[in-house]
């Protein structure tokens, strides 16, 4: 197994779920501290009803504990676990009325308290804004309601928690979004390291000892000329994939709450994730040589790994099409364009060009190299073929790839 450099994504998450799991915490001794020393207005026990005010807050301090597990990570805190703790939180706010009868009378805490918010929180910190105005909205709706008849600071707390949980779980999406452009920098920094060292060693080596044959091939002549030739052309397709940093994608997997970092690890191509996206332009530089020219961006060209396949198929068949009809001595260019909504491989030649109505005759003649090959890959992403060509003037094919349709027809097909 090669060794290669990988980008190991950081969690951002993590010191909000240490936050949460403290905070949980504090705040269930304090409701338990409040309940046992708390006292109404009159400096009486505020609890008519005291084993239903202790039964619960056993209870949650019980559940508490139990579920600290739950709120260490994104991955532990479920959707049936935000839904259970939500539960708790309405049942002891809906509960207070019971166990203490003033309390629609005098604005006193609820049984839960400040523990309320840290459920909110959880469904913030999981899944955003709107995770957390979907939950702050049932605490909310529960304390109204607990009150009966709802004074100024009721509606300024219940105001107060709806409005905090927006804003943080909206931190939350911003901070996870700037994580990924990070992580997304550091892999292509990687990257971009891991190809310089492979063209100083192959700079070194293979490239050398390709243009010494080329040379001394060209200076004897005969057979050797043609050997020489052919070690010529492997030269040009070797240099311009090594220029073109085309190192396959590493996959953004892991979380380390210390930050962003780097590390060498093992890397499965054949595992599933290896698989889930590709880099178009590995697939389209060993096309490049001394008679094919690739151009391509600087950055990884990302599609879904099946569309990558079929776009290079097309691009091989576009090539084809230039060796069988252009002729040998052609020359060919390919250019790649990452635009915001597409994908455009763009295939010229510098051949005789297609005569007016050729491609639909031979459509009509049963060979449907262009109609099957080209278009019919490019119809089944969603995208578009263009063939231009003007006799005497060579053959341009232009595929397009809309990035959006490719999407969904990966989730269809997953579906």
């Amino acid at each position: 197994m090669a060794k290669r450099e990988r980008v190991v994504r950081m969690s951002v998450e993590q010191p909000l779920w240490r936050a949460l799991t403290g905070y949980r915490v504090l705040t269930m001794v304090y409701a338990v501290l409040l309940a046992i020393f708390g006292k109404d207005n009159f400096g009486q026990q505020r609890f008519e009803r005291p084993w239903v005010a202790f039964a619960y807050l056993a209870f949650l301090f019980v559940w508490t504990l139990a579920t600290l597990p739950k709120v260490r990570s994104a991955a532990s805190c479920t959707k049936r676990f935000l839904g259970a703790d939500l539960v708790v939180a309405l049942t002891g706010i809906m509960l207070t009325p019971v166990a203490d009868v003033h309390s629609q009378t005098f604005d006193g805490p609820t049984l839960p308290s400040i523990w309320t918010a840290g459920a909110v929180l959880a469904f913030a910190i999981k899944g955003g804004w709107r995770w957390a105005a979907f939950a702050s909205t049932f605490v909310a709706a529960a304390n109204i309601i607990q009150r009966g008849d709802p004074s100024r600071d009721t509606f300024h707390n219940v105001l107060l928690v709806w409005v905090a949980s927006i804003a943080i779980g909206y931190v939350v999406e911003v901070a996870r979004a700037s994580e990924r452009t990070l992580a997304r920098a550091l892999e292509i920094e990687a990257a971009t390291r891991e190809r310089e060292r492979l063209a100083r060693d192959i700079h070194d080596s293979v490239l050398q000892v390709l243009a010494m044959v080329q040379r001394r091939g060209t200076a004897i002549g005969g057979e050797a000329a043609e050997l020489g030739r052919m070690a010529g052309e492997q030269e040009v397709a070797l240099r311009t994939l090594v220029s073109s940093g085309l190192v396959p994608p590493t996959r953004v997997s892991e979380d380390a709450a210390e930050g962003a970092v780097v590390r060498t690890v093992d890397v499965d191509e054949e595992s599933p994730d290896a698989a889930a996206t590709c880099d178009l332009r590995a697939l389209l530089a060993p096309h490049a040589g001394a008679r094919t020219s690739f151009a391509e961006p600087g950055a990884p060209v990302v599609l879904p790994a099946e569309a990558a396949r079929e776009l290079a198929a097309a691009v091989s068949a576009a090539l084809d099409n230039v060796r069988v009809h252009a002729g040998d001595g052609a020359q060919a260019w390919i250019l790649v364009e990452d635009e915001p909504g597409e994908v455009i491989v763009t295939v010229r030649d510098d051949g005789p060009g297609i005569p007016e109505g050729r491609l639909a005759q031979a459509e009509g003649e049963g060979r449907m190299g262009v109609a099957l090959s080209i278009r019919g890959r490019l119809r089944d992403l969603g995208g578009t073929a263009e063939v231009i060509s003007v006799p005497g003037q060579g053959t341009e094919v232009e595929l397009k790839v809309p990035k959006a349709q490719v999407s969904r027809g990966k989730a269809g097909s997953a579906r």
